[in-house]
């Protein structure tokens, strides 16, 4: 059985980390997919818990060196514990490296006699040494696992700078003992300092890019802070109890004051109320609730007191179906990430050459030992990968978190990526473009029959179809008080009709295409579908009886959202089960493109595919009827009227019924993938300009030479700055009619 797991790996420090543990993991049989974020520290496969067990799967990221975790409930209070520890191991190595790097600019800012390197050489160096060592405590991490994979030829970020530093270290405790030994002078050799400012650097980069990325993921906590904790339960006596929300059963009859948050998902029973579902659906606007109506957790009531019966509780609520959807989506990679993937295989052995040639270069063109190590050091320092490991998912964590505040739901990164790169975008029609909704507005019986009769027989064969114009032509006849008969025989074709025995006559109630074969009726029916509305035939018995015209009118918002899309240089279709003229007529009010109309609901899923072939195409539904289109577009959209959402057949959800949300989610994925480019061009140039810079390239030209302490502020700022820029994605704002 195929099982989808998330969970935390810790002692990734950069992406060559995250790309061993996800090839170690696509390497197991049983494992069907794998993806490692290194930004959100998780990996997420879907695999067959029958061929390999959990356990098995925890063992191969062990083997690699890093250390599975499942997530707990306490996964906030983990994170924030991890922030202080490293808020301290800064502090101290803050302080010590500081120490040091005051003792190492003694001669030029003046030291006490006492500690004069001259004077006592001996002093001097254990100071150094001690202080040094202590900042090395706290980062020890980056030489056991640094070390570690270096011996298992998979270096990675620690690798570089336990080898940069350790070198720095070796060489100064040789100097050192020779300025104690032999002579004072030695201790101008000392490297003490760039050891212990190095590692107090990356970990304030470390400590700077963990603070960001937790603002980058903070979406998915606000809409966790939007479930109330207690809830107030109406007890069979009639009193009222304030309980602790997990502790609210299906069935309960809850309570809700104006300015309460409603607690869990359910239908009001008694009272009405407007509900403000902006966390929901992203539209400010209060929605009027009264009995019958469903309300959803997190939502706020904003008016009168109600009373409604829960249904859905805990992780089966909207609110929680939705924080997973969102998490999913940031632990998930986008096609673009695949580009750094190449590049991390063979950078750090890369550097590691370089690094170690730019030493051996220099002691062969005559340089000191001292020289040649600063360049070595240097390379290995200012080459850790960081920055480009974070230019995507840094990205993809704030655009999802920031696409769910505006009730746009990304179920992963590739649909986020892909939809920045859509040409056309196909509209289903009825429910999407217009409201779905339709009215009846005459009805015209042929002769020998009444309007009475018509309606009759049409209800009678139609009150068994779900679909809108059946429940439309229903309400006009409950509307009229009409008796309704019995039918039996019921038999529908999609897209089409539905025929049924009413009172022993056979009854047919559809659209033109439903009556091909019937004759004298369908050359009536022909007549009848002429017209600017949705024309519902009736025959009895092979005999045309009339016709129900009925109409349903375009979403306020639809033209606006359109006119959006088209700036966007995308082009608009409709696809639609409705004769041409209708479909053409509702095309010419929003501005359509092109129609393709009197299509079966299975030929929707062709029209997309031969669509497709002159660019990629995204459609967008309500995902029940359309749900083989929405899964053959390469983008598949539901929209979702707050909750009725088509989460499994689409890629993207929205969950207003609002097209402004299409024109929204649009301009979101462009603003991510220019966000992902940028990232990715500054991280690219950051290493190639420092490497050659830190390996001396400059030096005889010009005398530049990178020191390895302004290598080490400039791996940790470069790491940050691509961070805080994936963050101002956070500054987006709906152009068209979101929040």
């Amino acid at each position: 059985m195929k099982r989808k797991i998330s969970f935390k790996i810790e002692g990734m420090t950069c992406a060559v980390c995250a790309g061993v543990n996800e090839k170690a993991l696509k390497a197991l049989s049983g494992v069907e997919e794998a993806s490692v974020n290194l930004a959100t520290k998780k990996a997420q496969l879907v695999y067959d818990d029958k061929a390999i067990s959990l356990e098995n799967i925890f063992s191969a990221i062990r083997e690699e060196g890093y250390t599975p975790v499942l997530e707990g409930e306490d996964e906030g209070f983990r994170k924030l514990k991890e922030l202080r520890k490293m808020r301290a191991q800064l502090l101290i190595s803050a302080v010590f490296a500081s120490m040091v790097l005051y003792l190492s600019m003694g001669p030029m800012v003046g030291l006490p006699q006492l500690f004069e390197p001259a004077q006592n050489p001996l002093l001097f160096v254990a100071l150094q040494l001690s202080f040094t060592l202590i900042v090395m405590g706290t980062g020890i991490s980056y030489y056991t696992a640094g070390f570690k994979n270096l011996f298992r030829l998979r270096p990675n970020m620690d690798s570089l700078v336990a080898l940069g530093t350790s070198a720095a270290f070796i060489y100064s405790l040789a100097e050192g003992a020779r300025a104690i030994s032999v002579d004072a002078h030695a201790v101008h050799n000392l490297y003490f300092e760039s050891v212990a400012v190095i590692i107090a650097l990356v970990k304030l980069g470390k400590y700077l890019e963990m603070r960001s990325i937790g603002k980058a993921g903070e979406a998915v906590k606000k809409l966790l802070d939007m479930t109330p904790k207690q809830a107030s339960v109406l007890r069979p006596d009639g009193l009222e109890e304030k309980i602790a929300v997990s502790e609210v059963k299906a069935g309960d009859i809850l309570i809700a004051r104006p300015g309460d948050s409603i607690a869990v998902d359910g239908v009001i029973v008694k009272g009405t109320s407007y509900i403000d579902e902006a966390m929901l659906t992203g539209e400010s606007i209060g929605v009027e609730k009264k009995g019958g109506d469903r309300v959803f957790a997190g939502t706020i009531n904003k008016s009168g007191m109600i009373a409604y019966r829960a249904e859905r509780i805990g992780k089966d609520t909207v609110l929680s179906k939705i924080i997973s959807i969102v998490e999913e989506a940031q632990g998930s990679k986008a096609p673009i990430a695949r580009l750094t993937d190449k590049v991390f295989a063979v950078f750090v052995p890369i550097v590691s050459a370089i690094a170690v040639l730019s030493f051996i270069g220099w002691l062969a063109a005559g340089y000191e030992i001292a020289f040649a190590l600063n360049a070595m050091v240097s390379v290995f320092v200012i080459a850790c990968p960081c920055a480009l490991g974070l230019a995507t998912p840094a990205a993809i964590i704030t655009g999802t978190g920031k696409g769910a505040q505006l009730g746009i739901l990304f179920k992963s990164a590739e649909s986020l990526e892909a939809l920045s790169h859509v040409k056309t975008i196909v509209f289903d029609k009825t429910g999407t473009l217009t409201e779905g909704r339709p009215h009846v507005v005459s009805i015209n019986p042929a002769e020998g029959f009444s309007e009475i009769e018509v309606l009759r027989y049409a209800v009678a064969a139609e009150k068994g179809s779900s679909h809108p114009i059946a429940e439309a032509i229903v309400a006009e006849a409950e509307g009229r008080f009409i008796e309704l008969p019995e039918a039996s025989g019921f038999v529908s074709t999609a897209g089409r009709g539905v025929e049924a025995i009413v009172r022993g006559r056979r009854v047919k109630a559809g659209n033109l295409a439903f009556f091909e074969r019937d004759g004298e009726a369908f050359a009536e029916a022909q007549k009848a579908a002429a017209g600017d509305d949705t024309a519902v035939i009736v025959a009895v018995d092979g005999k045309f009886a009339g016709w129900i015209a009925l109409r349903d009118v375009v979403k306020p918002d639809t033209l606006r959202a359109l006119s959006a899309i088209r700036g966007m240089g995308i082009k608009a279709v409709m696809l639609t089960g409705d004769n041409k003229r209708v479909a053409e007529k509702i095309a010419s009010e929003c501005g359509i493109d092109e129609v393709i109309a009197e299509v079966l609901p299975d030929g929707k899923s062709e029209a997309v595919e031969s669509l497709k072939q002159k660019g990629k195409v995204a459609m967008v539904g309500d995902g029940i009827n359309d749900a083989p289109a929405l899964a053959v577009a390469d983008v598949g959209i539901a929209v979702g009227g707050g909750t009725d959402i088509a989460i499994e057949s689409a890629d993207i959800a929205l969950m207003g019924r609002s097209l402004l949300g299409v024109a929204d989610a649009l301009a979101l994925s462009k603003k991510v993938m220019k966000n992902i480019r940028e990232n990715l061009f500054w991280a690219f140039i950051y290493n190639v300009i420092g490497i050659p810079l830190a390996a001396g390239l400059l030096y005889p030209s010009y005398g530049l030479l990178l020191n390895p302490m302004v290598a080490a502020l400039a791996m940790s700022l470069s790491s940050v700055s691509v961070v805080m820029n994936a963050l101002r994605l956070n500054l987006f704002r709906s152009r068209f009619g979101g929040k």
